[in-house]
């Protein structure tokens, strides 16, 4: 089936954008045991504005991260990856769905401080989501349901890289090189600060307190109090810049499909559609 131009732009575009955010992201890690400060996605928007033509970067950011969420949108609505209909598939594509309404979340925070100097709570991403939820009823559980869906998430994804699945999407000049080796190494950093948030987010909902409920930059903290938490966080700190890599490397090679109305048909479970 011929690839169509719209939905690759969207992906390559949204790939870029995101792997730009968590270069960044790695660099504040790797900065903040010197000069302070957060590294988590929104932090790195806000260190992003206050360079030279910092607006028009963060714009631009925010116009990628709104195609890869469209980009999300067909691979979680559309199955454009054709993962199918049975439970492990509804899974990955629900999945793709909550990344898909992250970074809706992320895309209109930079935007709104690239256009007109305002944007989202400054309270990290995970902190304002527990915050919400916890205000719901029966918000503790749900909290704890989420805290573990960023766990298994997080197993997930190290598992996606240490498997090599992430190949059959890819079309990598070197398939056992160095590119792969980072994205392997991408991944797996990606996937233990995905679990150790999740940690932290369930701990909140058990303690009904969402102040517990950890961003990047809690996880990272939390790995540096490990024995050896100093080696860690740096190991999983570069880890990070090779996720970034990945998503760059994603933008380059990805292999994409944009849905038709017979893959829409095939991806939603009711007949007669």
């Amino acid at each position: 089936m011929p690839r169509k131009p719209n939905f690759e732009f969207l992906a390559r575009s949204g790939y870029a954008a995101r792997g730009i955010v968590f270069l960044l992201v790695a660099g504040l890690a790797l900065l903040s045991g010197v000069a302070g400060g957060k590294a988590d996605t929104k932090s790195a928007v806000s260190t992003l504005l206050q360079q030279p033509f910092g607006r028009v970067w963060v714009g631009l950011i925010g116009l990628g991260l709104l195609g890869f969420v469209g980009w999300r949108l067909a691979q979680s609505l559309g199955d454009s990856d054709g993962h199918g209909t049975d439970r492990k598939a509804i899974v990955i594509r629900t999945a793709m769905f909550g990344s898909a309404i992250t970074y809706l979340g992320l895309a209109g925070y930079a935007l709104g401080h690239a256009l007109a100097g305002i944007g989202g709570s400054e309270e990290p991403g995970e902190k304002g989501l527990a915050q919400w939820v916890m205000s719901q009823p029966f918000g503790s559980y749900v909290a704890i349901i989420i805290g573990i869906g960023f766990i298994v998430g997080g197993l997930v994804t190290s598992a996606k890289g240490i498997t090599h699945k992430f190949e059959k999407h890819l079309r990598l000049p070197d398939a056992k090189g160095v590119l792969s080796m980072i994205c392997i190494y991408g991944l797996v950093a990606r996937g233990v600060v995905f679990a150790i948030t999740g940690v932290l987010f369930t701990y909140a909902g058990f303690m009904v307190d969402p102040t517990q409920a950890g961003s990047i930059s809690e996880a990272l903290s939390w790995l540096r109090q490990l024995p050896f938490g100093s080696i860690l966080y740096m190991a999983v700190a570069v880890g990070l810049a090779a996720f970034g890599v990945y998503n760059l490397i994603e933008a380059r090679y990805r292999i994409v499909r944009g849905p038709s109305v017979g893959d829409v048909k095939r991806a939603l479970p009711v007949r007669g559609i």
